[in-house]
This record gives C-alpha cells, structure tokens and sequence, in this order.
C-alpha cells in the first residue's frame, strides 16, 4: 500500500506523492480521457464541434499529453514537459484565433482536474488511500491545472499581441489614408474601415502632439486613430469635440503638450492637422501663448495673417513703400500711429492714450500719415491690406525666433 504523506509544500507540488501512485493511475488513464472527454463536451457544447472537426485529433492528443505528462511527473519529476508546454500554448492561441475568452478553456480544465480527482478517489478507496495522501492528491493535480492554464494564457496573449499590433498598424495605415485627401481611392479608406471595425465619420479633429509625448492611447477615446510614434506626433477625433469628448482628451494629455485643430469634413482632414502643426511652429517662435492645451479656432487671424511669410513680406514691401524713404525712427512712430488709427479710429485724444503722447502729437502725425499715403487712407480695399500688414509685423514682433 502506498506510504501516507504529508500535504504538499508550496513550490513543489508533485515531489510529495509517492512514485508508486502513478503506477495505480496509469492504467485508468485511457477510461479517465474518454470520461473527461465526454463531461467537457456536454459542459462546453463549442469543443465537441471542435472534437469532430479537422483538428480534433491534435486536440485528442493535447489532452492525453497533458494527463500523460501528470503520471509521468509522479512517477519522476524530472520529466520533461516540452510536448505538454506547446500543446497547452496551442490551446490558448486556438482560443484567441476563434475569437473567445480563455474562461471556457479555463472551464475545461477545472472540470476535467474535478473528474480525474473523482476517479482518483474511486481508486483510492480500492487501495486504501490515507487521506492525507488524497488531498496531497488534490492539491498537487490543482496545482497542475494552474500550470496548464498559465501556459495557454501565454499562448492566448501572445495572439492578442499579434493581433493588437497589427490592428494599430492597420488604423495607423488609414489615419495616412484618411491624411492623404481625396487622391486615395475611396475603396482602399472603406476596406480599412471595414477590417479594424472603424467607422468613417462626416467631420473629424485632429490634433498636433507636442514633443515630448506624454499620452498613453489606452487613454485616448476608443475610436482615435493614433500614430505618436511620427515625427510630428498626430491623432484624429471623430466629430467634433463636445464637452465630454473634450474633457476625455484633456484627461489623456495631462502628461504633454497639444494643439487641436479645426473640425472639418472628413476629406480635408489634412488641413486640419496642418493648420494644427502651423500653430505649434507660432507657439515654438512665441508668438502664440505655450499652454498645455491650444485650440486653433482661438488662433483663426493669426494663423491667416501669418500663414505665407514670404508673401506678407512682398505685400509689406507695397503697402508701406510711401514710407520706405523715412528714417527708421519716425518710421516705426508714424506706423505705430497708423495702426492704432486703424484697429480703433478714435479720436485724437483717445490715441495719444493708448500711444502715451499728447493728443497734438498725435494730431501732427495723422496729417504727416495723410500726406504720405494719401488715398492708400481712404479708399477701403487698401487700407484693409495695410491694416492687414501692420497687424501681422505686430505679431511677428513677438517672435523669439525666426519664423518658419
């Protein structure tokens, strides 16, 4: 009769049962298969479709080893386990390949670990088993279980981070589809859309992410799309970003810096991000305010005013040539003065306030301003783009660096 043990010790469940107890479970072995078989089938109708199908001879074989390979640790537990490891990984992939969780599979085991120790008693009693030797029993076979089953969850989530990554892969590739404008065949957008579950949204908002990035996407709402490994960090919002959206996103930027573009329709997703990035080029040459989060719909007449610096040179070059020939000194004064005239047209007194001088100064500059420009003061079309000039050179003004 075999010798009474004491109960297992933590780490190393099989060492306490005596070798000669695989002897007595061996030959039970094909029966006990064909019953676990049977009640797994019955308890989870998907695995006997499973068990008939193509691949129900490798799965056979999966659960013969795994039961196999308890005897064989009994009887020697420096066995090898490599045929039982790969099987119970394949189990796990299967499960996340069919699209399921790992419950049923965690199910199966507990169910067949239940049924190999019902018959394990039943044997026991034939051959006098102590009782301590059948609970070292029971906790060394549920001690096995959890073995197999953190074996296929490695399997099972090792497919779930293949698929992960590719489906970010695939919603990165149609964040550059949805980027690239109209040219993109409309086909190619519908078939990612289709493949990652995304559906395309009439308006979007994108947003520019400042370096360094902070965001984990796990925070960012569901339907995101991201690519914050590009050089130019970017992410698209479905819609528009109402108070909830809104809220969701600051939340996720806590830890950087972004610029959120306009809403627009889906097609001219690009302007938005492009405008986006326009405006973090003005807040790195400080002229518009570094805050953790800038909108660009508060930013609309700057990012006009400034967007072809080339071209606000040349149109400088003519609207203010009147003045090209005046020193520099009473240049800027009387451009100064011009400017305020023109955003304010207020009185002379009201001027000299905001300019610091004396209204009669103020007085004499207008006259000089007149007689220099003439009609350029008068008719609407020009002085409309000479305020357009000297509001921009005000901004530019800010620049702490030269403007891209």
């Amino acid at each position: 009769m075999p010798r009474v043990v004491q109960p297992l010790d933590v780490g190393d469940p099989l060492g306490p049962l005596p070798q000669e107890f695989a002897a007595i479970m061996r030959p039970e072995l094909p029966s006990l298969i064909k019953e676990i078989g049977m009640e797994v089938t019955r308890a989870y109708p998907e695995y006997a479709r499973l068990l008939n199908g193509p691949n129900g001879k490798s799965i056979r074989m999966g659960v013969e080893q795994s039961l196999s390979s308890f005897v064989d640790l009994v009887a020697e537990p420096s066995s090898p386990t490599v045929l039982r490891d790969d099987m119970c990984r394949r189990f796990g992939r299967f499960e996340a390949y069919e699209g399921r969780s790992m419950d049923a599979l965690q199910g199966a085991y507990r169910l067949g670990a239940r049924i190999a120790l019902r018959r394990a008693k039943k044997v026991g009693r034939s051959y006098h088993f102590s009782p301590a030797l059948m609970l070292s029993f029971a906790d060394a076979l549920f001690a096995y279980v959890d073995e197999l089953e953190s074996l296929s969850r490695e399997g099972y989530l090792e497919v779930q981070a293949q698929s992960d990554q590719q489906s970010e892969a695939m919603r990165r590739r149609l964040l550059h589809l949805v980027l690239a404008g109209r040219p993109v065949p409309r086909t190619a957008i519908a078939e990612l859309c289709e493949q990652t579950g995304w559906a395309l949204p009439e308006r979007v908002t994108l947003v520019a992410v400042r370096a360094p990035v902070g965001v984990d996407p796990a925070d960012l709402p569901r339907d995101a799309l991201v690519d914050l490994g590009d050089p130019q960090p970017h992410l698209l919002i479905p819609g528009p970003l109402d108070g909830a959206r809104r809220e969701a996103l600051d939340r996720a930027l806590t830890a950087t810096r972004a610029v959120i573009g306009l809403t627009v329709p889906t097609a001219d997703a690009a302007d938005s991000i492009r405008w986006a990035r326009r405006v973090v080029e003005l807040i790195d040459a400080g002229i518009v305010e570094d805050l953790p989060v800038v909108s660009c719909e508060d930013h609309l007449t700057t990012l006009w005013l400034l967007s072809d610096p080339a071209l606000l040179d040349r149109l400088a070059e003519r609207e203010l040539a009147p003045v090209a020939a005046v020193s520099a000194t009473r240049r800027e004064r009387l451009l100064e003065t011009l400017r305020v005239w023109l955003e304010t047209r207020g009185t002379a007194a009201q001027m000299g306030e905001q300019l610091d001088v004396h209204p009669q100064t103020v007085r004499y500059r207008m006259r000089g301003l007149e007689a220099i420009f003439g009609t350029q003061l008068t008719d609407p079309e020009a002085r409309f783009s000479t305020e357009a000039v000297l509001r921009a050179q005000r901004l530019r003004a800010r620049t702490t660096q030269p403007l891209p």
